[in-house]
C-alpha cells in the first residue's frame, strides 16, 4: 500500500504534493495522540529552542514556510519557461 501511495503522490505536481503534505500533517494534528519523544529528539528540540532564543531573527516561521516553498517553485518554473 505504501508503495502505491508514494507512486500516486509522485504523479502530483510539486505544489499539489506540498498541499497534500500540509493536509496530512493537519490530520495528524487533529488526532493529537500523545507520543513519547526519543532522547535524541528531545536534545534536538532543546538545541533548536536555544538557537531560537540566541538568534530570534534567524529562520522562518512554520506558517510562512509552505508559502515560501511555493513561491520559490513558481519562480523556478517561470525561469524555466523563460529559457
Amino acid at each position: 500500500m505504501q508503495n502505491q501511495l508514494t507512486e500516486a503522490a509522485r504523479k502530483l505536481s510539486i505544489p499539489d504534493r506540498i498541499t497534500l503534505d500540509k493536509e496530512i500533517w493537519d490530520t495528524i494534528a487533529e488526532n493529537n495522540q500523545p507520543f513519547e519523544l526519543t532522547d535524541a529528539q528531545k536534545r534536538e528540540l532543546d538545541r533548536r529552542l536555544e538557537s531560537a532564543k540566541t538568534n530570534p531573527g534567524q529562520g522562518r516561521s512554520w506558517k510562512k514556510r509552505p508559502r515560501t516553498q511555493l513561491n520559490r517553485l513558481e519562480k523556478e518554473k517561470q525561469h524555466e519557461s523563460d529559457i
